[in-house]
Formats: structure tokens, C-alpha cells, sequence
């Protein structure tokens, strides 16, 4: 028996030191394909904590004890780099600036002014302009001489003579040996890339983007670090650093275009009670983002109970065909059917209208596009509350429902006062968890009505939630502003947190009454 043991435990063991050596041969490439960029950025913290989870995984695994140990780790990790980390930097994305203009630091910001005063040099030279990425990835300027047809590569350490281009028949530059060259989407598309690109020419000289072409050029712009100032000799503005907001302005108070990031303190979180354009959106916002939430759990809850109630008759016949056929819209992909049901509210050729001969238009009035969400929401939600009121009622104690039977609470008294509280001690939970994901519900919102109606000049829509409202202030207005975004999402985080802990406790005052 022993011989046997043994014989069967050795394969175990080797097969188990090989998957081991596997594992922690991929944990150590992946640490060195990510300290790689660590140590280029100079992130010294970033490569020393990568370091220390490197070595606490290897600790944990090379030895046979500390064996629940192996089995937090990789969860622990993955919570802390995909919840906890993201929470910390959210929040302290909502003490800053952060946004379109001010995005880089103090030194990119004062480079950047000083490259939008470049002015064309008498008898300077002219390029037509594309745009590419080098076999390393740099981004380069493919420059076309308009004079001589000579062809350059410009990048951050200067000007290079460019052999073997194609041109077109312009004569820009279409293709370059170790050289990709961007098409005109990709050159839409990434000019905040460009935009950070300075190609240096001389002391005081470089070359300046202008569309799809580009010229040699000085700046007449310069910085002081005494005054901490930007100066432009051409028109005499003078821009000082306030370090306060992150922006060079003049005496008058105009800002210069480009800013950089600085901690402001709680400034985005007392715009929202201080500022009243920012107070009354947030506020209209906030009262119809809990409405929709508590509707979409209370209509779901009402109509999946109802049906479950309906369809745990025992006496009932073809229970499973109608079961089936309940938890269809449930088992659709919800981002399809979105987008049906978008269609199905079109005010000219939606089902909606044809069927009751309606001539509403859904998406012009705020309360008529708040019911559409609504309606929508509810036919999507329902067969899951139906699914779980299903469970509920049928774990029931049937005791607990013969004797109400026996003291005379038969129908309505015996749901109220018997059935209701025992699945809602089981529910709430669920319940809860419903209603903080609908309030999250973004892709409710923005598939379905894209926040419409807007007013106008209004950034806010009638159907916006503070979702939609935090998402449109980061990436869908004419200008971004992360700080502030984060800072919505912040409150949106201490509502359905407060929220749910009054709900909670309210069912732990439930239980104990009903145990």
C-alpha cells in the first residue's frame, strides 16, 4: 500500500512543481515587460512596488505553507488593482484641475505657449506635412521642402535629411522606409499627440504644424523664470504664473490657452452646493436619477412578483413553456435590445406610435422621454425580480403559511402580512443591489434616449443621470473636465453607499422582528 502511495503521489508532486515553475516563470516576465516603462518614466515608487508584490508572490508560492495565503493572493491583487486603486484615484483626481488645458505639468504648459507665438522667418522654409511612427514607435514630422523637394524627418532632437520617400503627386510624403505614415483619420484623430511634438531647428528657432503643412519659424515668445512670467515681444502681452489655478494670465484676467495640473483643494465638490448653474442641474439631475432608480426596482419587483405568484400555482398546467418564455427579454444581450427599443419610441416609424396610434414624440419632452426610459427599463428588468421572486416564494416555510391559513389570514392579509415581509427579508439584498445598479444604469440612459431632451445652450438632458451627467462633463462636452467628473462620481459613490446602509439596516430590523 505504501509503494502505491508513493507511486501515485510522485506524478502529483512533479506535475504540481512544473505548473508552479510555469506560473511564477510568466509572473517574472510580466515584471519585466512592466518595469521596463517604469524605469524609462522614471517611476521609482511604481518599480518599487512592483518590486515588493514580485516578491511577496514568489515568497507565498515557493513555500508549502501559507497555503490560504495562495489562494488570497491573486483575488487581493486583482481587488486592489481593479477597485481600490481606481477609488483612490478618482478621488484625488476630484482635488485638481485636471482637464482640456490643463493636463500636463508646469514646464510642458510654458513650452507649449512659447510654440504658439513661433512666426515664419523671413525666407524660411516651407514644408507639406505627414505624419509617421518609426519602427520605435517615435512620432515623427515627414517633412516635404516646397522649394527643392527635398524630404526631412522631424523629431524632438531635431531635423534629419529623409532618403527613399514616395510622394504623391503634391509631393507629400505617402510612404518612408522604417516608417508607418499616418492616414488623415489617424491624423484627426491623434492631434493632441501632434499638438505635444516640438522639432527644434536652432537656439531659438523649430518647426510649427499649421494644418497639413508647416514652416521654420522663431518664437516670439519668451519665459522668465524672475517673474515667472511668459512675455511676447510682437504684441507686448505679458502672462504670469497663478499657481493657484495652474494658469499663466495677463493683468486683465485672460487666461493663455494651455494650463497645467495643480491640487485645488475641494473646489469642484463646493461648486456643486456653491455655484448655481452648477447647483440646479445637479440638484434636477440627482432628484430624477433616485426617481428612475426606484422605479425601475419597484415596476420590475411589482410585475416579477405578480408573475411568479401567478406561476407557482401548483394546480397551473405548462408552468415551464410560460417560464421560458418570461425570462426572454432577461436572456436577450440588453445593449441590443436597447437599441431596439430606441427604434420602437421613433416618433415617425416606431412601433410604438403604429400600434396605439400615437403621434408622441418621445424624445422631445422630458417627461415623455423620462416614461420611454422608464417603459424600456422595465420590460428589461422584470424577468430577473421574476426569477428571484420565483426562488423566494418557493423557499417559503410552508408552516409559517399553514398557520396564517389557520387563524383566518387567507388572500390579500395573508400576502401583506405574511408573504411580503418573509420574501422581503430574503429580497433586499437583491433589492439594494438593483437599485444601485440602475442608478448606475448608464447604458439605460445614453442607448436608449442619449440623454435627451437638451435645452438649449444646456449641457444637462432631462433624462441625464449623474452618471451620464459625470461621463458628459469628462468626455462628451466641448471641453473635459476630469476633476469635476471625478468629483461626481465621488458623490455618486456616498449616495448609493448611504443608501444602501439605510437599507440594510432596515432589513436587520425586519429580521429581528420576524425571527
Amino acid at each position: 500500500m505504501l509503494d502505491q502511495r508513493s507511486r501515485t503521489a510522485g506524478p502529483t508532486t512533479a506535475a504540481g512543481l512544473i505548473i508552479k515553475i510555469g506560473v511564477l516563470a510568466v509572473v517574472a516576465a510580466l515584471a519585466v515587460w512592466a518595469a521596463l516603462p517604469l524605469i524609462a518614466a522614471g517611476a521609482w515608487w511604481g518599480l518599487a512596488l512592483e518590486a515588493a508584490v514580485v516578491a511577496i508572490v514568489f515568497y507565498v508560492y515557493l513555500q508549502r505553507r501559507a497555503v490560504q495565503l495562495k489562494y488570497l493572493i491573486p483575488g487581493t491583487l486583482l481587488l486592489i488593482a481593479f477597485q481600490i486603486l481606481p477609488v483612490f484615484l478618482t478621488v484625488g483626481t476630484s482635488f485638481s484641475n485636471y482637464g482640456d488645458g490643463h493636463r500636463v505639468d508646469k514646464e510642458t504648459a510654458t513650452e507649449a505657449i512659447i510654440a504658439a507665438g513661433v512666426q515664419q522667418t523671413p525666407g524660411g522654409s516651407t514644408y507639406l506635412l505627414a505624419v509617421g511612427e518609426s519602427a520605435s514607435g517615435e512620432l515623427t514630422l515627414l517633412l516635404t521642402n516646397t522649394e527643392d523637394r527635398s524630404t526631412w524627418a522631424g523629431t524632438e532632437e531635431g531635423l534629419v535629411e529623409l532618403e527613399g520617400a514616395t510622394l504623391d503627386e503634391a509631393g507629400r510624403i505617402t510612404a518612408a522606409p522604417d516608417y508607418t505614415v499616418w492616414t488623415l483619420a489617424d491624423l484627426n484623430e491623434r492631434q493632441g499627440e501632434l499638438a505635444e511634438l516640438a522639432v527644434p531647428t536652432g537656439e531659438d528657432s523649430g518647426i510649427k504644424v499649421q494644418g497639413l503643412s508647416a514652416f521654420e519659424g522663431i518664437s516670439t515668445r519668451s519665459y522668465d523664470e524672475a517673474c515667472d512670467c511668459i512675455t511676447d515681444s510682437a504684441t507686448g502681452t505679458v502672462w504670469h504664473a497663478d499657481d493657484e489655478t495652474g494658469t499663466f494670465v495677463t493683468d486683465d484676467g485672460k487666461a493663455a490657452l494651455v494650463g497645467w495640473r495643480v491640487g485645488i483643494g475641494a473646489d469642484n465638490y463646493l461648486d456643486v452646493i456653491t455655484d448655481p448653474k452648477i447647483r440646479g442641474p445637479f440638484l434636477g439631475v440627482f432628484a430624477w436619477n433616485i426617481m428612475f432608480a426606484a422605479g425601475s426596482v419597484l415596476f420590475t419587483f411589482a410585475i416579477g412578483l405578480g408573475t411568479a405568484m401567478a406561476l407557482n400555482k401548483p394546480s397551473m398546467r405548462g408552468t415551464k413553456v410560460y417560464r421560458a418564455l418570461m425570462i426572454l427579454p432577461y436572456a436577450m444581450p440588453s445593449f441590443a435590445m436597447l437599441l431596439v427599443w430606441a427604434q420602437m419610441f421613433n416618433r415617425d416609424f416606431g412601433l410604438i406610435n403604429d400600434l396605439f396610434n400615437l403621434n408622441v414624440n418621445w424624445y422631445g419632452g422630458t417627461w415623455s422621454a423620462r416614461a420611454m426610459v422608464l417603459i424600456a427599463n422595465t420590460w428589461l428588468g422584470w424577468p430577473y425580480m421574476f426569477l428571484i421572486s420565483l426562488g423566494a416564494l418557493q423557499a417559503l416555510p410552508s408552516d409559517s403559511l399553514e398557520a396564517a391559513k389557520i387563524d383566518g389570514a387567507t388572500g390579500v392579509t395573508a400576502f401583506r402580512k405574511i408573504t411580503l415581509p418573509l420574501l422581503l427579508i430574503a429580497l433586499t439584498p437583491l433589492l439594494i443591489s438593483s437599485f444601485a445598479f440602475n442608478f448606475n444604469n448608464f447604458n439605460a440612459i445614453e442607448l436608449l434616449s442619449g440623454g435627451n431632451p437638451f435645452k438649449a445652450g444646456d449641457a444637462v438632458g432631462g433624462t441625464d443621470l449623474l452618471i451620464t451627467y459625470a461621463f458628459r462633463q469628462a468626455f462628451g462636452a466641448s471641453s473635459a473636465d476630469y476633476g469635476f467628473a471625478s468629483a461626481i462620481s465621488v458623490f455618486i459613490f456616498l449616495i448609493v453607499a448611504t443608501i444602501s446602509a439605510v437599507m440594510f439596516r432596515f432589513t436587520r430590523n425586519q429580521e429581528d422582528v420576524y425571527s
